[in-house]
C-alpha cells in the first residue's frame, strides 16, 4: 500500500529527462535532517492528526498505519490528492509496520472502543492488549522515536507504551491536559475579555474528572489574577473557580454529545506538540510524563501532566511551578487515582 513514486507512475524513468545537473556538486548537506512523523490510528482523531500535520508542514514524510486496509489507502490517497495545496510531504500507508522504520516521532491514536454496557476496566484491559500489539513493533523500527500517546485513558496508556517499548522515559509523553489547558485558558480569556494566548494557565493531573485546576499560578499579560484581584479588593467566589474547571471537564462531552466525536482541537494540540518536540523549541507544555518524585508523589511510578518544556530529546524537564498546599494535594490524590486503575489491571 505505499505510495508510488510519482516519477515511476507510468513505467518510466522521467526525472533524468526533465532535469540536468549542474557540474562541481557536492551530496546534500548531512546537517540538512530528514523528518519522518508515523500516525497510528487514522479515525477522526488519527486524521485530524495528520492533516494538521500536514498544512503546518511538520514532516518530509507522513507514515499512516491502521488495522483496516481499505479505510488507510481511501484516506492516504484523499491526502494525496490534496498535494497541489500542501507543503510537499512524502505520504506512506500500510497495516505493516515495517511503513513507520526511521520516524523521529510516532503519535498513537488507536484504541478500543467501548461497548455499550462495558466496565472501563475491561475497556482499558482490551486497550493494554490492542498496545501489546502496536508499541513493540514501533519500538523495533523506530528505536530512537519518541512515543506521543493520544488514545484515551492517555495517563494509564503512556505508562503502557513506556513499559512496553523499553524507551526511556523522555522519549515517552501522553497528550495529557494539552488540550484541557488551552480550554482552560480559552474559558479564562472569555470571562476577562482579552486574548487566549496572553492568558498563561495550566490544568494538571489526570486527563479527566480528577484533573488539578493551578489558579494560584494563573497569569494575564504577566500579572498574577488572583493576588491582583485580592490586592485591588475586587471579590471573587470559589464557585465561580470551580464552574470554569468543570466546563474545561465537560467540554469534550459536550462536543461528543453534538457531534459524535472530538477530533479538530485534539488535532491542533497534538500537531503543536509535535512541532515543539521537533523544532526543538523548548516551550512548555502540560502533557502526561513520569511524575514519580514530583510534589510528593512517591508510591509509584506513574504518568499525569504536569508542565513540562519539550524539545528534540522529547521531555527536558518539569518546570517547577509553585503549588498552593491544597493543589499539592489535588495532584497526590490525582496520581493515586491512576494508580488504582494500573493496579486493577495488575501492571
Amino acid at each position: 500500500m505505499h505510495r508510488t513514486p510519482s516519477n515511476t507512475y507510468l513505467g518510466l524513468e522521467v526525472a533524468p529527462a526533465f532535469f540536468k545537473s549542474i557540474q562541481q556538486t557536492a551530496p546534500p548537506s548531512p546537517t540538512k535532517r530528514h523528518t519522518k512523523i508515523s500516525v497510528i490510528g487514522t479515525g477522526n482523531v488519527g486524521m485530524a492528526i495528520a492533516q494538521t500535520i500536514l498544512t503546518q508542514d511538520l514532516s518530509d514524510e507522513l507514515a499512516l498505519v491502521d488495522v483496516n486496509p481499505d479505510k488507510l489507502r481511501g484516506e492516504m490517497l484523499d491526502l494525496q490528492h490534496a498535494a497541489a495545496f500542501l507543503p510537499r510531504t512524502k505520504i506512506l500507508a500500510s497495516v505493516d509496520y515495517s511503513v513507520t522504520a526511521g520516524s523521529d516521532l510516532c503519535i498513537v491514536t488507536a484504541g478500543a472502543r467501548q461497548i455499550v454496557g462495558e466496565s472501563r476496566l475491561n475497556l482499558l484491559q482490551r486497550n493494554v492488549t490492542l498496545f501489546s500489539n502496536i508499541i513493540p513493533p514501533l519500538a523495533k523500527y523506530s528505536p530512537d522515536s519518541i512515543l506521543m500517546i493520544v488514545s484515551n485513558p492517555v495517563d494509564v496508556l503512556t505508562y503502557v507504551a513506556w513499559k512496553l517499548s523499553g524507551f526511556p522515559s523522555n522519549r515517552v509523553i501522553g497528550s495529557g491536559t494539552n488540550l484541557d489547558s488551552s480550554r482552560f485558558r480559552s474559558l479564562i480569556a472569555d470571562h476577562l475579555d482579552v486574548n487566549a494566548q496572553d492568558v498563561q494557565a495550566y490544568i494538571v493531573g489526570e486527563h479527566g474528572d480528577s484533573s488539578v485546576a493551578l489558579w494560584s499560578s494563573i497569569s494575564v499579560g504577566g500579572v498574577p489574577v488572583l493576588s491582583f484581584l485580592e490586592k485591588q479588593q475586587i471579590a471573587y467566589e470559589k464557585e465561580t473557580l470551580e464552574n470554569i474547571h468543570k466546563s474545561v471537564i465537560d467540554s469534550a462531552y459536550e462536543v461528543i454529545r453534538l457531534k459524535g466525536y472530538t477530533s479538530w482541537a485534539i488535532g491542533y494540540s497534538a500537531a503543536s506538540l509535535a512541532r515543539t518536540i521537533l523544532r526543538d523549541q523548548r516551550r512548555v507544555h502540560p502533557v502526561s510524563v513520569l511524575a514519580k518524585g514530583f510534589y510528593g508523589m512517591d508510591e509509584g511510578d506513574v504518568f499525569l501532566s504536569l508542565p513540562t518544556q519539550l524539545g528534540r530529546g522529547g521531555v527536558l524537564g518539569v518546570i517547577n511551578v509553585h503549588l498552593t498546599d491544597e493543589e499539592a494535594q489535588q495532584l497526590r490524590d490525582s496520581a493515586k487515582t491512576i494508580l488504582e486503575y494500573l493496579s486493577q489491571l495488575g501492571i
